[in-house]
């Protein structure tokens, strides 16, 4: 009887620990692009509570918070350098934090094939001034379409990439972009956990907020990534 207490205590812990993912950080403040590498071009800190985006946000809470394991998350091989940080969610990040996440979409609903055409290197001249010596790459993004996704029941957190198709003018980034928002869908399916603009963090009713997703110009999808223990 005793054994049998603690494993439903162990399991109930185990619940309240995935429904807090990010839950301390409710209600701060929304900043674009609120950190950096201390120094050099983009001298913002390396690490805040007080303040995100929809990326930052996600990546903080994926590091509960440890300097260390963000930076490892925000750059390639944890080199803390503005031309190492991982800026293309499709590419970089992604690719680089393969042993963090994984892409579970199929898990969920059926999936179609985003063609993202990113070109780093323009994009850093065009937007920043900044030349970096990387070559342009097509990736082949899994993600469920709007119209085959259904209630999800998820048991555990899971990571929510909102992705776009093609767009017909992308010279002012001068590259192609798929992913244009993030955050965490709680288990049950029910409340989507997110850095939103103007708002903070905040929770939103995940069907709700697919829906107005859903009505956006050029919107198509979600992915759902994985996370692993």
């Amino acid at each position: 009887m005793f054994w049998r207490l603690i494993c439903i205590l162990f399991a109930l812990n185990a619940c309240a620990t995935d429904n807090d993912v990010g839950a301390r950080y409710v209600g701060a403040k929304y900043v674009l692009d609120p950190l950096g590498e201390g120094f050099g071009y983009d001298p913002d800190p390396v690490i805040r509570d007080d303040a995100f985006d929809c990326t930052t946000f996600v990546e903080t809470v994926l590091a509960d918070g440890d300097a260390d394991k963000l930076t490892r998350i925000r750059y390639k091989d944890g080199i803390v350098d503005w031309r190492a940080r991982n800026h293309f969610i499709e590419t970089d990040w992604i690719d680089n934090n393969s042993d963090v996440i994984e892409n579970v979409s199929r898990v969920y609903g059926p999936t179609s094939i985003r063609n993202v055409h990113i070109d780093k290197r323009a994009w850093a001249r065009a937007t920043h001034g900044i030349n970096i010596d990387v070559a342009p790459r097509d990736v082949y993004l899994k993600y469920i379409a709007y119209d085959d996704l259904n209630a999800i029941d998820n048991d555990v957190p899971l990571v929510v990439l909102y992705v776009v198709g093609p767009r017909e003018d992308n010279s002012k980034l001068a590259t192609d972009i798929a992913v244009v928002h993030m955050g965490f869908l709680l288990p049950g399916g029910q409340i989507f956990r997110h850095a939103s603009t103007g708002r903070g963090v905040v929770d939103d009713n995940f069907a709700q907020y697919v829906a107005k997703r859903k009505k956006m110009k050029n919107n198509i999808g979600v992915v759902f990534l994985g996370i692993k223990k």
